[in-house]
């Protein structure tokens, strides 16, 4: 295999407590710079002509539908990945009766029950990947059959970069599960004749079809790259898996949703692999009753994932997981230019908003002081304007970038922002697909007032081992800057400058309610001269003979 220069860096594991080598990690190196989600940098080698060297786990949430795993476990025994390299973790989540292993099953495959702490896929999947040892992680559904290469599809991937989400794919059969013998499909699976056991099934997910023949297999989708990722099965390495799973409660359904997008925001690269297929026995509940699954996930995931749904259509909510970050150092700086500041962000047309005021808020005592003359007066006079609004939060030290966030503005006190300054640079962003927006002359005591980092973009290069000095470069050159000019997001200086009045909400809700009566007025008009003429001054109008 190759990694653009033609090698592998890699580390040795020793083996655990168990009697496999699945958590050998003799590939664990490899960092290619990849752009974006544009992953044709990468050369995987060809099914069944490599050494692979990396072990793997494969994690089986189930509740319930033993006779549906005993068929996905026959598939993975009939695996052409070394089973050496290869350990299978089912986990029983509350299934009654409770799960048992069936006879026909990988050489190395558990039961574990999942704790009590929580329920549903995700917290069963956290349950799984918990008890296991191997460096990469497979997902699998309890009612998938898989392709004889399907695991060893996915994993020649991770062997070449360590900061993949490698995806499978699945037709939908109406083979009944009762009809297939764990044998049976273990002995035709292992042939390669598993399409002629299970037919040819109906396209499942025909939304991820079309997006990636409209991407390029993701190569062009760019931040969009996430939104293809489901649970059925889908591998990533262990490091990154922990990280983005994070420490609070999975929604029960939308789950997979929420953790590709987090794994997004980690620099994940999204990579779909045609050649591990699969069947899903029977038509998948989230396609089958639709409307109702959507409905359901909607609010969970919409709390957590700023992206999904119609989110921009609540412009005055706010949510659990912000689209925008803001950071406003204000230490050593004055009440007035903060409050110019931060009132302008809080008062702009984005709501959707975080703001975290760095400063030496230790100095906010409720001891006697002087009142005029103290010298925290201005760190004063700014904890008490902001500390009862829901949006502000006080630091006291720049804090990381809260890695669920898509965007962080960086702004310094002084800076004006015109209403539509979040909306503008992240819209800018969006639309140029950069990484770190810039703008132009915005200097307020700073070499750089204001500055918008993509989180991802900041996060694959971090992973990539850019320090803070070449940080930027890196973003550079896996994402992009793009740079705007300072009055497209600020107000003009001076004195004198022109300055948006601070009734302009209610101005501009005043003119369009008289717009809309205008509007209906016309409106009105028109129904009469049309009920009056039978409609045939309006085809004089057009030019039209009247006959």
């Amino acid at each position: 295999m190759s990694i653009r220069d033609g090698s592998v860096r890699g580390r040795g594991s020793p083996g655990g407590d168990t009697d496999t080598d699945a958590d050998t990690d003799a590939g664990g190196g490899a960092r290619p710079l990849i752009r974006r989600n544009e992953y044709s940098v990468l050369d995987p080698p060809p099914l069944g002509g490599w050494d692979p060297v990396l072990g793997v786990s494969v994690v089986v949430p189930a509740h319930g539908g033993q006779e549906k795993l005993d068929l996905t476990l026959a598939s993975l025994a009939a695996q052409s990945y070394p089973a050496e390299l290869m350990e299978v973790v089912v986990v029983d989540d509350g299934s009654e009766p409770p799960l048992v292993l069936p006879p026909i099953r990988p050489e190395h495959t558990r039961l574990v029950v999942a704790s009590s702490r929580g329920w549903g896929p995700g917290h069963a999947v956290r349950e799984g990947v918990a008890a296991s040892r191997a460096p990469v992680v497979l997902r699998l559904d309890a009612d998938m059959v898989v392709d004889r290469e399907h695991v060893e599809a996915q994993m020649r991937w991770h062997h070449l970069a360590d900061y993949l989400a490698v995806m499978g794919g699945f037709a939908a059969t109406d083979v009944p599960a009762a009809t297939l013998d764990p044998e049976v499909v273990r002995d035709r699976v292992g042939r390669g004749e598993a399409a002629a056991l299970l037919g040819p099934g109906t396209a499942a997910l025909e939304w991820v079809t079309d997006l990636l023949e409209a991407t390029d297999g993701l190569r062009s989708a760019g931040h969009r790259a996430w939104e293809v990722f489901t649970g059925a099965t889908a591998s990533v390495r262990r490091e990154l898996f922990e990280a983005a799973a994070g420490a609070e409660p999975d929604p029960v359904m939308g789950e997979d949703s929420v953790l590709g997008y987090r794994l997004a925001q980690r620099g994940a690269v999204f990579v779909p692999e045609r050649a591990a297929g699969g069947w899903h026995l029977g038509t998948p509940t989230t396609e089958r009753r639709a409307p109702e699954a959507a409905r359901f996930a909607r609010p969970f995931t919409e709390n957590r994932v700023p992206r999904k749904y119609s989110r921009r259509r609540g412009p005055g909510r706010t949510w659990e997981v912000p689209f925008t970050d803001v950071v406003v150092d204000t230490t050593g700086r004055r009440f007035d230019d903060v409050a110019e500041t931060v009132d302008g962000l809080l008062s702009g047309d984005t709501a959707d908003l975080r703001i975290r005021l760095v400063g030496e808020w230790s100095r906010v005592t409720p001891e006697r002081h002087a009142v005029l003359d103290d010298p925290a007066v201005d760190v004063r006079l700014v904890h008490e304007c902001y500390r009862s609004e829901p949006r502000v939060e006080f630091v006291g030290a720049a804090p990381d970038p809260d890695p669920d966030v898509p965007f962080r503005l960086l702004v310094s006190p002084g800076a004006r922002p015109r209403p539509g300054a979040v909306r503008a640079l992240t819209g800018a962003a969006e639309r140029e697909g950069a990484g770190l927006v810039r703008v132009r002359g915005a200097r307020a005591h700073r070499p750089e007032a204001l500055r918008l980092e993509r989180t991802a973009a900041f996060a694959r290069a971090r992973h990539l081992g850019a320090d803070a000095v070449d940080r930027d470069a890196v973003v550079a050159a896996v994402w992009g800057v793009h740079v705007m000019d300072r009055d497209e997001v600020l107000c003009a200086e001076g004195a004198g400058a022109a300055r948006p009045p601070r009734d302009w909400h209610a101005r501009l809700l005043k003119e369009e309610a008289k717009r809309d009566r205008w509007r209906a007025e016309a409106d009105r008009w028109e129904r009469r001269i049309r009920a009056l003429t039978r409609g045939r001054l309006a085809r004089l109008l057009l030019g039209r003979r009247v006959r």
